[in-house]
């Protein structure tokens, strides 16, 4: 199986679409998902985003991402619901009180940002980073500086992620225990690892630099890529339905 972020092989209908079509589609996917609060609307959006991953086989890669976009969102809701009260009252407390509406929201806060991570984090395992690179430089004439440093950003997060790993693969081998204790000894545990890590980083970073410049980076245009990027039917589909989903989100809101 794939690392983070890491580009996946297939000759699935998302592998094969556009890489402009893709990103777009993602964008407006998750763009509805925060135009509507309507729990039902984001329940079915979340469910086409698992179905979009078994479409292309990554339906484990993406329960795993579902999991730790719930870990985090989950933070947002608990704080969400004892800092908003409303709605008829459940529980009682010092500085005021849960209400119904309030755990209402908090659901639709985990649901509304689960659906919207999927399709964005599927562009970049059905996706080459290259392509996503070269065609956003070609179809969007964005400069190619700013789509290198878009896709360099997610290229090396799976990187940091593997020098981290090794890092604490050393520092377990020393003796040190990450899984004992409570979560204040592992962060205390984590912090020091941050020193290595970044020293690594800034080593990867600068020589990621060096070998851009030694190729002719300040040289690189729009017509430089040999490689073209042709919308079809498919792609056209893609991007209309997801437009169609933000103007449903939209339509809900105003009618809701």
């Amino acid at each position: 199986m794939s690392s983070f972020l890491e580009y996946v092989p297939g000759t699935s209908l998302l592998h094969r679409m556009n890489p402009v079509a893709k990103l777009v589609a993602a964008v407006a996917f998750a763009l509805a998902c925060f135009c509507s609060s309507n729990l039902v609307f984001l329940a079915a959006m979340l469910a086409v985003g698992f179905a979009l991953a078994a479409t292309c086989g990554m339906v484990k890669p993406t329960i795993g991402l579902a999991k730790a976009v719930f870990a985090f969102s989950l933070i947002l809701a608990i704080v969400q619901i004892l800092t908003t009260p409303s709605g008829a009252v459940l529980v009682e407390l010092p500085w005021g009180y849960i209400g119904t509406d309030s755990l209402r929201a908090a659901l639709t806060t985990v649901v509304r940002l689960m659906a919207a991570a999927i399709p964005l984090f599927l562009v970049f395992y059905v996706t080459k980073m290259n392509d996503i690179t070269n065609a956003v430089v070609k179809v969007l004439h964005v400069p190619y500086k700013y789509a290198f440093t878009f896709t360099s950003t997610i290229h090396f997060i799976p990187l940091f992620m593997s020098d981290m790993k090794g890092i604490m693969e050393a520092q377990t081998a020393r003796g040190v225990e990450f899984d004992a204790g409570g979560i204040v000894r592992k962060v205390r545990l984590m912090v020091p690892l941050c020193v290595p890590l970044l020293v690594s980083s800034v080593r990867k970073t600068n020589s990621a630099a060096i070998a851009a410049e030694v190729r002719g980076f300040n040289l690189r245009t729009a017509v430089s890529g040999y490689k073209e990027y042709p919308f079809a039917g498919s792609d056209v589909v893609a991007i209309a339905a997801s437009l169609a989903l933000v103007a449903c989100a939209v339509a809900l809101g105003i009618v809701l």
